[in-house]
C-alpha cells in the first residue's frame, strides 16, 4: 500500500514537472508572437518595407529659396533733410530696359525728401517715390536697372494653406541686422485688423498672420512661401507686451490691384458716402452732438452730418441715422464701414442699411469721389 503510494506521488510530481515545461514552452511561444504582433500594430512599419513612405522634415530647401530671392530684397532709407529718419525693407517686383521697381510700406516713405535703398551688396542707391497710399500702405520706389538685383516672383496667397511654412527677409533694427532671415508658418488668413491712420481714421486690413518673427524695419518686405515666392508684405505687428508672434501682411494680390495706379504717381480714388460718422459706442461725440442711441444698439455708426453734394445727401440718409450694413455685409464701426465701402469705386450703386426711430431701413447710395 504504502509503495502504491510513493509510486503515485512520484507520478504527479514528475506529470507536474512535465506539464510546466510544457505550458510554459507554450506560453513564452504565445507571448512572443503577441509582442511582435502588438509591436508591429504600435509602431509604424519600417521604410524598407512595401508601400510605405517616409516623411522626413528637411529644412534644407528653404536655404535654397533663400539663396535665389536674397538679391531681390534691399533696405530701405527714409532721410529727412540730412538725417535718416526711419528705415525699412522694400522688394524689387518688376524691372524694365532703364529701371528697377520696388515695392514697400507708404508708411516706410512717409514724410521723406529724400530715398535710398541698399543692396545685399551693401551698395546704397538713390531712389525716386513714384506714389504711394495710406490706406492701403503700399508704396512704389524706382531706382535705375540694376542687373544684380533679382526680380521676384509674386503669387495669390489664396492658394497657400494654414500651417504652410513661410519666411521674410528684412532689415529688422536699422543697418546692423539687414538681410536678416525668419521662418514660420502661415498662422491665419483673412485677419480683421484694425488700422489707424493719422489724416482720415481708423479703417479695417484683411491681412494673412504669420508667427515669422517681425521686428521694426521689416515693414515693407515680402512674406515668401517655402518656394521663395511672394504672397504678402509686411506692413505691421500686433505690438502687445502680452502678445508675440503675431505678425501681419497684405496680401500680395490686393497689393498688386492699386499698384499701377500708384507707378503712374496718380492717386488711388477712394469713393466716398458723403457722411460724418460717430460709432455708436463713443458716447463723448455722441454727447457733443446731442445724439441719443437706443441700449440695445451696440454696433454700428451713427450719421453726424451729411455732406451736402454727396451721394448720402441724395439718399434720403438723416443725421441720427444709424448705418449697420452696406449691401449686406454687417458694419460694426467707422472702420469697418470704409473696409465695406472701399470694396466700391466712384459711380457705383451701393444698398445702405440703417435704424431710424427704432425701425430697418434700407436706402440705395450713388458713391462720389474724394
Amino acid at each position: 500500500m504504502n509503495s502504491h503510494r510513493i509510486k503515485e506521488a512520484i507520478l504527479i510530481v514528475v506529470s507536474f514537472l512535465v506539464g510546466g515545461v510544457f505550458t510554459y514552452a507554450l506560453i513564452s511561444g504565445v507571448l512572443d508572437n503577441n509582442s511582435t504582433s502588438n509591436s508591429n500594430s504600435l509602431l509604424s512599419p519600417s521604410c524598407s518595407s512595401e508601400n510605405c513612405t517616409e516623411v522626413v522634415v528637411d529644412e534644407s530647401g528653404i536655404s535654397e529659396s533663400v539663396s535665389k530671392v536674397y538679391d531681390g530684397v534691399l533696405m530701405v532709407r527714409n532721410y529727412q533733410g540730412s538725417e535718416v529718419a526711419s528705415t525699412g525693407t522694400g522688394f524689387v517686383y518688376k524691372s524694365d530696359d532703364d529701371y528697377n521697381y520696388i515695392m514697400t510700406n507708404q508708411h516706410v516713405v512717409d514724410g521723406a525728401s529724400r530715398v535710398t535703398v541698399i543692396t545685399s551688396s551693401d551698395e546704397e542707391i538713390e531712389g525716386v517715390v513714384l506714389g504711394g497710399d495710406t490706406y492701403v500702405d503700399i508704396a512704389v520706389i524706382r531706382i535705375p536697372r540694376n542687373d544684380s538685383l533679382t526680380v521676384l516672383k509674386l503669387v495669390d496667397s489664396s492658394n497657400t494653406k494654414l500651417g504652410e511654412l513661410v519666411f521674410t527677409i528684412g532689415s529688422p533694427l536699422g543697418y546692423e541686422y539687414r538681410g536678416s532671415v525668419s521662418t514660420g508658418h502661415l498662422a491665419g488668413k483673412d485677419r480683421m485688423v484694425t488700422v489707424s491712420t493719422s489724416s482720415s481714421g481708423d479703417w479695417v486690413m484683411k491681412v494673412l498672420q504669420t508667427d515669422a518673427a517681425i521686428n521694426p524695419g521689416n515693414s515693407g518686405g515680402p512674406l515668401f512661401n517655402a518656394n521663395g515666392e511672394v504672397i504678402g508684405v509686411i506692413s505691421m505687428k500686433l505690438v502687445q507686451t502680452e502678445v508675440e508672434g503675431m505678425g501681419f501682411a497684405i496680401p500680395i494680390e490686393y497689393a498688386t490691384s492699386k499698384i499701377d495706379t500708384l507707378e503712374k504717381g496718380e492717386e488711388i480714388e477712394w469713393p466716398v458716402l458723403g457722411v460724418q460718422m460717430i460709432n455708436v459706442n463713443d458716447a463723448v461725440q455722441l454727447y457733443r452732438y446731442d445724439l441719443d442711441i437706443p441700449d440695445d444698439i451696440t454696433e454700428g455708426v451713427v450719421v453726424a452730418g451729411i455732406v451736402s453734394g454727396s451721394g448720402a445727401a441724395n439718399s434720403g440718409l438723416r443725421e441720427g441715422d444709424i448705418i449697420t450694413k452696406i449691401n449686406g455685409e454687417e458694419v460694426k464701426d467707422s472702420a469697418y464701414l470704409r473696409y465695406e465701402l472701399y470694396k466700391y469705386s466712384a459711380g457705383d450703386k451701393i444698398t445702405v442699411t440703417y435704424i431710424r426711430d427704432g425701425k430697418e431701413e434700407t436706402t440705395d447710395v450713388v458713391l462720389s469721389s474724394n
